[in-house]
C-alpha cells in the first residue's frame, strides 16, 4: 500500500507532515464535507457533514493512526428514493512503518521510505467513509424517527402492480403453464 493516494492540492489539507513532530501521540482535526468527495470523481457520497479526529502515534520505525469519523453523509433510501442523512460512527486504525523495502501487498501496513515527510490520508477517509455506508439504504429504519415516503410507494407499488397484471395477460405466459 503506497503512503500517498491523490496529490490533489485541494486534499492536501489531509496530508500530515509527519518529520517534524516528537516521538507521542498527536491530534489532527478535519472537517469533511461535499467539498472533499467532490475531489474522488464516482464516490458513492456526494454530500455529508463529518467530523475526524485522527490521533497520529509517531513511534521509532512506525506511526500509527486512530481515526474517528462521525456524523452524517446523505444518501439515498433503496424503498422509496428519498435522500436522507444517515449516522456515520467510524473506528479506524491505521499502521505506517517505515522501510526501504515495499511490503506485502496483502498486508494492511503503509510504507513510508526516508524521502517521505508527509502522509496522506484523504485516501483512508474516503475509504472508511464509503465502506461504513449501508449496501442497503432504508430511511426508515434508522430510527430518526422519518418513515419512507407514502407516496412514493404507493406509486411504485401500483406500477410494479401493473406490470403484474400485463404478465398474467399475456398469452405466452399460459402457454407456459399449461407445460406443468
Amino acid at each position: 500500500m503506497r503512503a500517498n493516494y491523490r496529490s490533489l492540492k485541494s486534499l492536501k489539507t489531509y496530508s500530515i507532515p509527519f518529520t517534524g513532530l516528537k516521538l507521542g501521540k498527536h491530534d489532527f482535526d478535519y472537517v469533511v464535507d461535499g467539498e472533499f468527495f467532490k475531489e474522488f470523481e464516482y464516490s458513492l457520497v456526494k454530500k455529508a457533514n463529518l467530523q475526524c479526529h485522527v490521533t497520529l502515534d509517531k513511534q521509532e520505525t512506525m506511526i500509527i493512526l486512530d481515526f474517528h469519523i462521525h456524523g452524517t453523509v446523505e444518501v439515498t433510501c433503496d424503498r422509496c428514493l428519498s435522500e436522507y442523512n444517515q449516522p456515520v460512527d467510524i473506528h479506524e486504525q491505521q499502521v505506517a512503518k517505515f522501510s526501504e523495502e515495499e511490503v506485502d501487498e496483502n498486508e494492511e501496513i503503509i510504507t513510508l521510505n526516508k524521502n517521505d515527510v508527509e502522509i496522506d490520508i484523504s485516501g483512508l477517509i474516503y475509504e472508511y467513509i464509503n465502506v461504513s455506508v449501508p449496501f442497503i439504504a432504508v430511511c426508515s429504519n434508522e430510527g430518526n424517527g422519518r418513515d419512507c415516503d407514502k407516496d412514493m410507494l404507493d406509486r411504485l407499488n401500483q406500477l410494479s402492480g401493473g406490470d403484474e397484471q400485463e404478465k398474467s395477460e399475456d398469452p405466452r405466459w399460459d402457454a407456459l403453464k399449461k407445460l406443468k
